[in-house]
């Protein structure tokens, strides 16, 4: 049988979408040696030995990290302007401060270069904290971290770390520069570029970024670039992206937007900056020429847990907060929280913050202990707590009602800040493609294999379609993959249900369930493989329905593995009362959801859905263009509405210029904004 080829070769898919995926298969490269968690399960595998037991630090560091939770807590309860910081679309200097001289600011930074040297589990419980009291501030840290000076600490050499690893764990912030105007989703297409000098000492950089968060303040930036080599014609082409150590003080390095008036996360502040024939000297090449894109793939799976340590806390504080109010306010000489409806809003809110917990912890731990093959279940980690995490927001506005919409409370605040986790990172409808794609790409491949074997080609000679096919029938390697697909695919008989090892014996019905989830998800990843053929390319519906069991099927599991060592760890209590509630109703409702899923992708409303949009943008189409914005990378731009710019505050660039210590009071800067009082803290507790 002829060797496995990438989807790009499925025929009868339109030329836009065999180029979408060899640029997506370009980018992801080739794949890693063991296929993990998640990608079995398309199989109809279940790895237990990768889930169970549920992973922890070793208790040195779990240890050092309970000290600077219990110091940074108290900061964050008495002293941190988080009001002030949402009013005024600033986090000030002295904030920023502070936070260096805790370590909160070099955590992931070996101490051999002034950082803490935390794992990557540490490191999230203290997003997950910064995130309960103040969104921007998780979002700032995160950002220099996570993204901003990670691809230095994984792919730096010696001599890049011992030049700039002091000064960012110590001092500056850091900044990643990977969007553009015209690149978002679409990351292998970079339109900034790079191109060696003829002195061959340095690369010359031209190009525009944007949404690079604490740009205008930061002491370095990570920026991706095309490579641009000369061709055989000479004529100048792209081989692979470069990701390049800049400084701000490098010359022809313009910041002109410090940032942008938002609805939420308003203390961020997102960069414009403009590279003009910038002079990189080469030894500020990270990793490997061509190979900048590995770069940025591997510094945003930690970004995606960052993210959701952050949506965690936010989604626990309001949780909390909404709890509170239901049960100390009364309507009809009741509390609210007798109400059924209402009731069911707080069984939502612990099941989902319990799976959210669970789901993030385990993702950690994979990486703490260096798994390879998890991209898909770092977006999954993202797409899970920033959905669900939204979820349990909403519904705790809901819950508070009238009052919640107010500012005094700061549900608002939570409400507003965490809106935006569902886009960035990743957007969550990519990547819900993303892990239909990739978590079955090895599967898919395989079945394209036997397909292009054993079945008819319309553009191939009759004789040769006798050849091939009677090749392939005869050749036990076909017929070893052919025959159980075949019964699958057309008889509907399955393969038997994976085994789950390893849990507590008083969970043995919960592993029997999982296992039937995890058979059924795998059997109609094929089914619906069959029913679309080639046009499963372009039904993201379809797409989505198996992106959310998979989904689904990974926070179960964690949630599982999770409660299996509270039960090992002999937890007893209202907090574990509340677990083992929290983890039947969600084993419960999302077999629900789950069925629901396989049955719509047999029967949806697809095509009529696809009618409506398809009307509905002919008619947008006679709407003149002028009364509406338009994006600037359009090809339509500057047809469109002009921007309102005099009641918007504008954040113009400067420039850089590192901004000197700061003290809490000064320059007019209170101490705090009051939001700790005890009454508050009755509220939200701890």
């Amino acid at each position: 049988m002829a060797e496995q080829q990438g989807l790009s070769n499925i025929k009868g898919v339109s030329k836009e979408d065999q180029q979408m995926i060899e640029d997506i298969e370009t980018m992801m490269g080739p794949e890693p040696a063991e296929m993990g968690f998640v990608k079995n399960t398309f199989w109809g595998r279940f790895e237990s030995d990768r889930v169970f037991p549920y992973p922890h630090e070793d208790k040195e560091e779990r240890e050092q990290c309970d000290a600077l939770l219990e110091k940074l807590e108290a900061y964050l309860k008495n002293e941190h302007p988080a009001i002030q910081i949402d009013n005024e679309q600033e986090i000030p200097q002295w904030v920023i401060d502070r936070l260096f001289e805790m370590g909160v600011m070099g955590m992931i930074i070996p101490e051999a270069y002034g950082g803490l040297g935390l794992g990557v589990t540490s490191y999230n419980r203290v997003l997950e904290l910064i995130g309960y009291y103040c969104s921007s501030t998780a979002v700032m840290v995160s950002a220099h971290q996570s993204i901003g000076c990670k691809a230095l600490v994984m792919f730096g050499n010696e001599k890049q770390k011992e030049e700039y690893l002091p000064t960012v764990a110590q001092e500056e912030l850091s900044a990643f520069c990977l969007s553009e105007p015209n690149v978002g989703s679409d990351a292998a297409n970079q339109e900034t570029t790079c191109v060696e000098s003829e002195d061959g000492e340095h690369f010359i950089l031209n190009g525009e970024k944007k949404w690079s968060t604490s740009g205008a303040f930061s002491a370095l930036f990570t920026v991706m670039c095309k490579n641009m080599v000369p061709g055989e014609d000479g004529e100048l082409e792209q081989k692979g992206v470069n990701a390049l150590i800049c400084t701000p003080d490098m010359e022809g390095v313009e910041i002109f937007e410090k940032n942008r008036s938002k609805t939420g996360i308003r203390g961020t502040q997102q960069a414009r900056l403009r590279f003009d024939d910038v002079k990189v000297p080469k030894e500020n090449l990270l990793h490997e020429r061509g190979r900048g894109l590995n770069v940025a793939l591997s510094c945003l799976n930690y970004g995606r847990c960052t993210l959701s340590a952050g949506v965690t806390g936010a989604a626990k504080r309001a949780m909390n907060q909404s709890t509170k109010w239901v049960q100390t306010r009364y309507q009809f000489g009741r509390p609210l929280a007798e109400f059924e409806l209402v009731q069911q809003k707080i069984a939502r809110m612990s099941a989902y913050t319990y799976a959210m917990d669970a789901l993030l912890y385990l993702m950690t731990g994979m990486l703490d202990r260096g798994d390879e093959d998890i991209m898909v279940e770092t977006a999954i980690c993202k797409v899970f707590c920033s959905d669900y995490g939204w979820k349990v927001i909403d519904d705790a506005m809901q819950l508070m009602g009238g009052e919640g919409y107010v500012t005094e409370h700061e549900l608002e605040r939570i409400w507003r800040d965490n809106r935006i986790h569902r886009i960035v990172e990743g957007s969550n409808d990519v990547m819900k493609s993303f892990i239909f794609a990739y978590g079955g790409k090895q599967l898919a491949e395989q079945m394209i294999s036997v397909q292009d074997a054993l079945l008819w080609d319309p553009d191939e000679r009759a004789e040769d379609n006798f050849r091939r096919i009677l090749t392939a029938a005869t050749s036990p390697q076909v017929l070893e993959r052919a025959i159980p697909l075949g019964l699958q695919l057309f008889l509907g008989i399955k393969p038997e249900r994976p085994s789950v090892e390893g849990l507590h014996p008083s969970l043995d019905s919960y592993a029997k369930r999982l296992s039937k989830l995890v058979q059924q998800h795998s059997h109609y990843f094929k089914m619906v493989s069959k029913w679309e053929r080639e046009e499963i390319v372009g039904r993201q519906a379809q797409q989505a329905r198996i992106a959310d069991n998979a989904i689904m099927l990974f926070a179960l599991t964690a949630s599982l593995s999770k409660f299996d060592d509270q039960l090992r760890q002999g937890e007893r209590g209202p907090a574990f009362e509340r677990d083992r509630a929290a983890l039947e109703y969600l084993f419960s409702l999302f077999e629900v959801r789950i069925r629901q899923g396989v049955g719509e992708l047999k029967r949806n409303a697809d095509d009529a859905m696809r009618r409506a949009a398809e009307t509905a943008r002919a008619h947008n189409d006679t709407l003149p263009n002028r009364d509406y914005y338009i994006h600037e990378a359009s090809p339509q731009k500057g047809t469109g509405r002009a921007l309102p710019t005099e009641h918007v505050e504008q954040f113009p660039g400067e420039g850089f210029e590192p901004r000197g210590k700061q003290e809490p009071g000064g320059d007019g800067v209170p101490a705090g904004d009051g939001a700790a009082t005890d009454e508050a803290e009755a509220n939200v507790g701890a």
